[in-house]
């Protein structure tokens, strides 16, 4: 890359780079005191002049959005400019020198209720600027808040949609879709992984972040109720108080129709210590959220948000009454599409249309978004703290999600057929059939084992044809090239049918500074057309996090 961009900005150092490009510090030469700032550079995903161009006018008119939410707060980084050079795109922000919230724990440990009290308050006042203004952030976690240094005041940086808009592809069909879901796994509830992000989305990855400070845990380091879904955290934070403990307890709940209603709702449960809070109505059916802003920005906070106390309780809770009975209008159509449970931990995500991109006037607890989803693998969003060194990455995931079968041992086999339970005789043609897709325990062992040889190679062209046609078409090697290899063991058959075999094993991930994290995940193996696929995986737990 160039010293001097646009003849303007000097490159001093890289600060991250992602499977989107690459973050600098840079200096303004152009200003009297050479201003500090940074600069993301940019690459579309696509190599395709269709595709550059409809990403270059919605990177402008993204650009357009960013600049207006920048003006009516002043926690989230200034944008200073943001132009196209030689088929990249490129932002320029405020520098905010400061710690991000996971340098913060790494370094002073486990943080106190007030002070986590006071991050959500200025935090959740941001959200509510943002989501009056139809917008919803989608990767709310610690590395993503940054407390400055001259004033303790938390900044949220790096909105979802910039990397979204330069994961635009062109389907079979001639439609332009996202090929790369934003969020962070263990942070994202499940609305958010299947493509339908509503503004309660926002409020759960908060609370989320929340717990991480009260506990020093990530998400995916807690328990969960099998019957509810429901993350069990409260024994990892003792001295959490009740109040606050059942706010949070209130926005991670599965299902969004049982959180907050608003970012403002949940800030007047902080501010008066709620401790009874009433059940609410659903949020909004995720139906079109335009989530056209890039990153973040900033300008005079002259039309900044005032935040109001909601009253005292019993307003409060009348406000929740009406909002459950308007609510229960839209519930049947919500219910089709909101509900996935958060134990799976799935790293699929369904990609929306671009067609509705822009932001359109409505209701503020009425998010617009396209409801037709492309399932697409979820990668981690790289660690793109572009105000500080890099924290460390989220746990690993991988792309592909799965219904795995319940294992049934051989004496309930052998009870079945005594009970007549049996299914109908296959015809001739069937058995023929089932004969050619049979696969063998030790064939699909092998095909997994080869898969993470190639992805430790990075051979990944060759790894790409290992998936299903979904799985392949929508398959990104970036999340890959941050290990120097990951591994597959102990694989053991948990169950099979005629043309396909189920799996669970362990991965182990080699990080480049020696640290390793282990995971088990399961894999479903199928024939198709004469060849084994990889067709469905999903993680189950971690087993060892990452250590040096």
């Amino acid at each position: 890359m160039v010293d001097l961009l646009k003849n303007r900005y000097r490159i001093l150092c890289s600060l991250s780079r992602g499977g989107f490009g690459e973050t600098f510090l840079a200096e303004d030469t152009d200003m009297p005191s050479a201003r500090r700032c940074v600069i993301k550079k940019l690459i579309p995903i696509a190599n395709d002049p269709q595709i550059y161009q409809l990403v270059k006018e919605r990177f402008q008119r993204e650009g357009i959005i960013l600049e207006k939410l920048g003006e009516g707060n002043s926690q989230i980084p200034s944008l200073y400019a943001y132009f196209e050079e030689s088929g990249q795109f490129y932002l320029v922000q405020e520098w905010i020198k400061g710690t991000t919230l996971s340098e913060k724990v790494r370094q002073e440990g486990k943080l106190n209720e007030g002070v986590v009290k006071e991050i959500l308050i200025s935090i959740l006042s941001v959200l509510d600027y943002i989501h009056t203004q139809h917008i919803v952030h989608r990767d709310i976690k610690p590395d993503n808040i940054i407390i400055r240094a001259s004033d303790n005041k938390p900044f949220l940086i790096d909105f979802g949609a910039v990397k979204e808009t330069m994961g635009t592809v062109m389907t079979t069909s001639g439609h332009s879709t996202y090929s790369i879901a934003i969020g962070t796994p263990g942070f994202m509830p499940s609305e958010q992984i299947a493509g339908r992000p509503v503004y309660a989305s926002d409020l759960y990855s908060l609370a989320l972040t929340a717990i991480y400070l009260l506990s020093g845990k990530y998400p995916q380091e807690f328990a969960t109720n099998p019957a509810t879904g429901e993350i069990l955290w409260r024994q990892h934070a003792l001295s959490t108080s009740s109040a606050l403990a059942t706010i949070l307890d209130k926005a991670i709940q599965p299902h969004p129709r049982d959180r907050f209603l608003s970012a403002k709702e949940m800030l007047a449960a902080i501010k008066n210590e709620v401790r009874a809070i009433p059940t609410s109505a659903p949020s909004a059916s995720p139906t079109g959220v335009s989530t056209a802003v890039i990153s973040p920005a900033r300008g005079n906070s002259n039309s900044r948000v005032t935040n109001t106390n909601s009253g005292g309780l019993k307003d409060w809770q009348k406000a929740t009454i009406v909002g459950s009975i308007i609510g229960s209008f839209v519930m049947g159509a919500s219910m089709v599409n909101s509900y996935f449970s958060r134990q799976s931990e799935l790293q699929i995500s369904a990609s929306n249309s671009l067609n509705n991109s822009e932001v359109q006037p409505q209701e503020h607890n009425t998010p617009e978004i396209n409801t037709s989803p492309i399932v697409q693998p979820t990668q981690p969003s790289e660690s793109e703290t572009v105000n500080s060194p890099a924290a460390q990455p989220t746990q690993p995931s991988e792309s592909e999600t799965v219904n795995s079968p319940s294992v049934q041992s051989p004496n309930d086999r052998n009870e079945n057929s005594k009970t007549g339970n049996l299914s109908p005789k296959p015809s001739s043609s069937d058995r023929n059939e089932n004969l050619t897709n049979a696969i063998e325990e030790s064939q699909a062992a092998q095909f997994v084992e080869k898969l993470y040889a190639l992805l430790s190679d990075k051979k990944f062209d060759e790894a790409r044809l290992a998936y299903g046609p979904p799985l392949a078409a929508q398959f990104d090697p970036n999340f890959f090239t941050q290990f120097e290899r990951v591994t597959v063991e102990n694989l053991q058959i948990i169950s099979r049918t005629d043309s396909s075999i189920n799996l669970i094993g362990e991965n182990t991930y080699f990080y480049p500074d020696g640290s390793t994290q282990r995971e088990q995940r399961t894999y479903t193996v199928r024939n198709l057309n004469g060849k084994l696929k990889i067709t469905n995986s999903k993680f189950v737990k971690v087993t060892k996090f990452r250590q040096n």
